[in-house]
């Protein structure tokens, strides 16, 4: 059970670090998608500062994620990722107070703030001389 708690673990924190990465990059190269993916529509007048903003913003989580789980930096990728989940947290509640939202674009926010209490709690409270990492 221990193992399988380990890979499942494992795989859904890579697939956290991969879509972050994903998503970062798309607010880069296509923040109008992006923008509307996240569930938010804002007038720009063509200046995607603050997409460009998000995007870097995403993709560095997702790169520091992905560096901290392929090297087993247990801890810290625990403590990322519990102190990170603000930023889920907040796109939420920016989402569900943004006019005319829906709700369709609350669940990945929700799901994000879920993902980033569980592994980070998963990862805090696992020792870290077990096999708590498994490469898949």
């Amino acid at each position: 059970m221990k193992k399988t708690s380990a890979v499942i673990a494992y795989g859904l924190a890579f697939i956290t670090g991969a879509l972050l990465i994903f998503i970062g990059a798309r607010f880069l190269l296509s923040p109008d998608v992006a923008e509307q993916a996240f569930g938010i529509q804002t007038v720009t007048g063509n200046d995607f500062s603050f997409h460009y903003i998000k995007g870097i913003r995403d993709l560095s989580a997702g790169v520091a994620i992905l560096a901290m789980l392929l090297t087993h930096t247990q801890r810290g990728l625990a403590i990322m990722l519990l102190t990170a989940s603000i930023v889920p947290v907040t796109d939420f509640l920016i989402v569900l107070h943004a006019p005319g939202h829906l709700s369709a674009h609350l669940y990945p926010h929700l799901t994000a703030v879920v993902l980033g209490l569980v592994l980070g709690c998963y990862y805090l409270f696992t020792p870290a001389k077990s096999s708590s990492y498994v490469a898949l």
